[in-house]
């Protein structure tokens, strides 16, 4: 997957807290006022000052698409916060007043010291060996970033070799050492950016080089020896304009990128993007290609030690063509192992043989559960399988002969299992809702398991539950949930306010992890539920292919019955439920709040995709229609025009207090989607809840947010959703 991978996340207590000021409906000039509001929701009503939103001048244009008119009032917004001087003064002035508003709700205090402590522990990525040499990321708790550490042995020293804390203003993204160690080339992400600045660390020297690669973007690394690397880029970008012909490039250690040689490119074939890997004895390069986000990739190989290098890259086929998702585990010699859903739906592990006698070998056919992912490790694999929404992982030799399973607590996720052919090790991580994440090393020949790095939690994870429902949609179809709350709260039984988390799309699976700002909110006394709706991967490609296209309303169906379940199952009560999601969860928020917004108290949706009649005309949006469908056909136009939250505000309904949420450097999703759908709902006859934005200065689609700013707006979210559900917030 190229696209939309990384996401945001972000109680019945009848406290007499004093009010926030309410905002006051606008009118279709972007500026209204009324005297007194009585605010929504489980406080008693009170006098509310009198709040104006920001003016959003109208224009008058309406397009005539496919046999409707559809009215864009707020294209303008669309414009460069960063050059366009309308658009930064509104942007201003929506900041200025989410400011005041969110300042002065009772509760920020409270969460912004919770969210301290629960981000105050030492956190560790998971280790990269090279030659005997373990690199990994490494935070002591309430370091602003993490640094790029390094051990010579398992027991040796730890030594920073990067720590962007103290070497400027940028987080580490991407990163991998040479196979003998002797280099590491990391990514340098600026404000939050999905541009990437590569560069280059002599690990025994720790210097970093002169080297300076730009414009990398959704770019793997792949070490040619000492010599170089493999990486991805698109032309020099124009703006907010769609990216197009993204190559393979080399850039050969000690030389300007003026000097990178084009590796693969398709020129025909502009939508289409390339990454290439290389396998872990550094024989092959493995040049995948995909043109946007469905599971199907072309193949082509590069011979490493065959005359390749200075400007002669010959690029051999191996699967022509978008049909099949083909998955790389590794190479040894002439043999390359797969896995593909190519005569296979839910996926085969197969073996490619390069020697004289070429052929295709099933190791592993298809099983009931999905083969999501494959290492080699020692002289064994690991195979991670997805069966009912649970992930296992199973040992077995090269012939396929199961040696052990790797199971893990429940509730949890392990993820990981790094390593490479001919070293017995493997590290991996396991985390859930109510553990932070926790390192593991594992011996392939004995078994025995140790840790590398387990953190302590700064609370009782005993003092959680973790309870796995299932519950009908609109047509039937169970869809699982996940209900985290305190233990004594489920003893006793009794509602509380919660916080609905769904993405739905993409073939993203939503794994239990452990998040301080959820962690939070449980510690405040909330419930916290994840519906596994229709569009993601938890239940597999049949699940994903339900909720996507012309489907697309099965995810905002399962969310919907998931809300409506809660309240049901007495978990929660009416006007005690908040919505969330980022991206294309943001998105379908969005959209069903437009559709049920008497269902829900608050909203906050994050980084959201909200005009879905223009969503391809931005940067990577394009390759998003695969997901989607084509706003410039009909069927797909209709669909979307449906459904999209920009376009489907309903003018006379109460909708819930909304926090939108975005970046001002957010390159993926970019944040004219919510400055549009913001001006709509402030110009909307839809109640007196707020209806607010807040726009990260410096930030993009997450990734890369340093911990000040997500305590900040961590804070701000759940003040502000605890404000609306009636969650008593946290005593500063």
């Amino acid at each position: 997957m190229s696209l939309t991978r990384t996401l945001l996340l972000g109680s019945l207590l009848a406290l007499a807290l004093p009010a926030p000021p309410a905002l006051a409906g606008a009118a279709a000039d972007g500026g209204a006022a009324v005297d007194t509001i009585a605010p929504a929701g489980p406080h008693a009503p009170v006098p509310a000052r009198t709040w104006l939103y920001p003016v959003a001048p109208r224009d008058g244009l309406v397009e005539h698409r496919f046999g409707d008119t559809v009215a864009d009032p707020w294209r303008w917004l669309e414009g460069d916060l960063h050059h366009d001087p309308a658009v930064a003064a509104w942007v201003g002035s929506e900041n200025a007043l989410s400011r005041s508003y969110l300042d002065s709700l009772p509760g920020r205090a409270g969460f912004a010291q919770s969210l301290r402590t629960l981000y105050d522990f030492p956190r560790f990525s998971l280790p990269r060996k090279a030659g005997q040499r373990y690199f990994y990321l490494r935070n002591s708790g309430l370091e602003n970033q993490s640094a790029l550490v390094m051990r010579d042995g398992l027991a040796g020293a730890e030594r920073v070799l990067v720590d962007p804390n103290r070497a400027g203003d940028f987080a580490l993204d991407g990163w991998l050492p040479s196979q003998s160690g002797r280099y590491l080339a990391y990514g340098e992400q600026h404000a939050g950016s999905d541009w990437r600045t590569l560069r280059v660390v002599n690990v025994a020297s720790g210097a970093v080089l002169a080297d300076r690669v730009e414009w990398a973007n959704d770019t793997l690394i792949g070490w040619a020896g000492d010599q170089g690397f493999f990486y991805s880029r698109y032309p020099v970008p124009a703006g907010s304009q769609p990216l197009h012909d993204k190559a393979v490039w080399f850039h050969r250690v000690g030389t300007p990128q003026s000097a990178d040689e084009l590796v693969y490119a398709t020129p025909d074939h502009p939508d289409w993007g390339h990454k290439l890997l290389v396998t872990s004895d550094g024989h092959w390069g493995v040049i995948f290609s995909e043109a946007g986000t469905a599971p199907a990739r072309a193949v082509h190989l590069i011979d490493l030690g065959a005359g390749s290098g200075h400007g002669r890259w010959p690029v051999l086929p191996l699967v022509e063509g978008l049909q099949h998702d083909w998955k790389l585990v590794d190479g040894m010699g002439n043999r390359l192992w797969f896995i593909t859903d190519d005569g296979a739906p839910n996926y085969r592990l197969v073996q490619i043989d390069l020697g004289a006698r070429p052929g295709v070998k099933v190791l592993i056919g298809e099983q009931r559960g999905t083969l999501t992912a494959g290492r080699i490790v020692g002289d064994r694999l690991i195979l991670s399988y997805l069966e009912d929404g649970q992930r296992v992982a199973v040992v077995t030799d090269f012939h396929g002969r199961p040696a052990r399973a790797i199971t893990v607590a429940a509730h949890g996720a392990a993820s990981g299992f790094n390593g490479r052919p001919g070293d017995p090790e493997t590290f991996y991580q396991y985390s859930s809702y109510n553990q932070p994440p926790a390192i593991w090393r594992m011996d392939m020949r004995s078994g025995q398991v140790a840790p590398f790095a387990t953190p302590n939690a700064p609370f009782d994870p005993a003092d959680y539950v973790i309870e796995e429902h299932s519950y009908p949609s609109r047509d039937g179809t169970l869809v699982p949930i996940t209900v985290v709350r305190q233990r004594a709260l489920a003893l006793a039984r009794r509602p509380a306010p919660t916080l609905l988390y769904g993405y739905g799309g993409f073939d993203i699976a939503l794994n239990p992890a452990y998040s301080p700002w959820r962690m939070a909110w449980l510690r405040a006394g909330g419930v916290l539920a994840v519906a596994a709706v229709r569009g993601g991967g938890e239940l597999g490609p049949a699940w994903y292919r339900a909720g996507r296209g012309a489907l697309k309303q099965h995810s905002f169906d399962d969310f919907i019955a998931a809300g409506e379940w809660l309240v049901q199952q007495g978990i929660t009560a009416r006007g005690t439920l908040a919505a969330q999601g980022g991206s294309n969860g943001g998105m379908m928020v969005a959209a069903v709040v437009n559709q049920r917004p008497d269902l829900f108290a608050a909203a906050n949706p994050d980084v959201g995709v909200m005009d879905m009649l223009r969503f391809d005309r931005f940067t990577q949006g394009r390759g998003w229609i695969e997901d989607y469908g084509d706003p410039a056909k009909p069927a797909d136009w209709h669909t979307l025009r449906a459904y999209s939250p920009y376009h489907n505000i309903r003018d006379g309904q109460d909708y819930p207090a909304i926090l939108v949420t975005t970046g001002d450097s957010d390159d993926r999703v970019v944040p004219a989607h919510s400055f549009k759908y913001v001006a709509a709902l402030q110009a909307a006859a839809i109640g007196d809840r707020p209806h607010l934005l807040r726009v990260e200065s410096d930030s993009g689609h997450g990734a890369g947010k340093g911990v000040d700013k997500q305590i900040s707006g961590g804070a701000d979210v759940l003040a502000f959703l605890a404000r609306w559900t009636g969650l008593a917030p946290p005593a500063p």
